[in-house]
């Protein structure tokens, strides 16, 4: 069934004319939010190697790391290019001249034919842009930047400690640098209706970000977020409701947006709640069922589709 949305997987097979998989790397970042400067705790939903970062093998080095994933990805999928993903913590916080040692070292690896950098808004100074930028121009480059909710309530709920006026200000900066962004963004925050969560939608169309990445709220063992789970302070969606939000909110989309994630899937080990988002196929075919069903695409809400 072809996508009715703009598949960043798609855009790989364009781009390099063969299987391209990301391998997720722990390059020894800390963050913000850990290490004092803002706080020790983390975001609420930030467990102990960063959120999204289970299975990473830390302790090796860029170059051990990637030789091990390249080996996983290339025996199941048969892949044949790489991108290292710099994905645990705040993977632009230390000085310029570490960055450019840690992805020169993972370009460096046979094989790998680009970089995905995340981080937080408020880890890009001026000097490190300018580093991003340059790797831009000479690479498969993307920056993933940690949104989560553009609603100011919503990010003190998660602890995030900066504003969305932060987020503002480094899509800007960046985009200026020739930079692409991929905004994260969770659905099925507490506090939020479901209007304010595609409205999230609107905001980032009206950012111009060049990427998206859907995560749903789910909980993972050592957070804070999962303390909360066990008072009973928070809920979680069920499945078809969140099917539902994801193709509402892909409507509202501007079709050019690359859709590089459309739900969570937190490692089984670490996994607490909601179980079914560990059926992540089943829940991806819903989204491609739900959308042919209803017989719509990424822009239809907003006048324009992609064909």
């Amino acid at each position: 069934m072809p996508k009715r949305y703009n598949a960043f997987s798609d855009e790989l097979k364009r781009v390099f004319g063969c299987r391209v998989h990301r391998i997720s790397v722990d390059a020894g970042f800390s963050c913000p939010n850990r290490d004092g400067t803002l706080g020790t705790g983390g975001c609420i939903f930030c467990g102990g190697k960063g959120s999204g970062a289970h299975g990473i093998q830390a302790g090796d080095s860029v170059a051990a790391q990637i030789e091990a994933g390249k080996e996983v990805m290339t025996r199941k999928y048969k892949a044949k290019r790489f991108l290292a993903y710099f994905q645990a913590y705040s993977n632009t916080y230390a000085p310029a001249e570490t960055l450019q040692r840690l992805y020169d070292e993972a370009l460096a690896v046979d094989d790998v034919v680009g970089l995905i950098v995340g981080t937080r808004p408020d880890c890009l100074p001026p000097e490190t842009v300018a580093l991003l930028g340059d790797y831009a121009r000479k690479t498969y480059f993307w920056l993933e930047l940690g949104l989560q909710s553009p609603w100011n309530r919503t990010l003190n709920f998660l602890g995030r400690g900066h504003d969305f006026s932060a987020f503002e200000e480094a899509v800007r900066s960046c985009t200026r640098a020739g930079i692409r962004v991929s905004a994260h963004v969770i659905l099925g925050l507490p506090g939020e209706s479901r209007d304010e969560m595609l409205d999230t939608a609107t905001v980032l169309n009206d950012l111009g970000v060049d990427g998206v990445k859907i995560h749903l709220l789910h909980v993972m063992k050592d957070t804070l977020l999962a303390e909360m789970y066990a008072r009973g302070d928070v809920r979680m969606l069920d499945r078809d409701d969140y099917v539902g939000l994801v193709c509402d909110f892909l409507e509202r989309l501007r079709p050019g947006i690359s859709i590089q994630r459309l739900t969570g899937d937190g490692g089984r080990d670490h996994l607490i709640a909601p179980l079914w988002s560990l059926q992540k196929f089943e829940v991806l075919n819903a989204i491609d069922y739900e959308l042919e069903r209803r017989g719509s695409r990424q822009g239809s809400a907003v006048g324009v589709c992609r064909t």
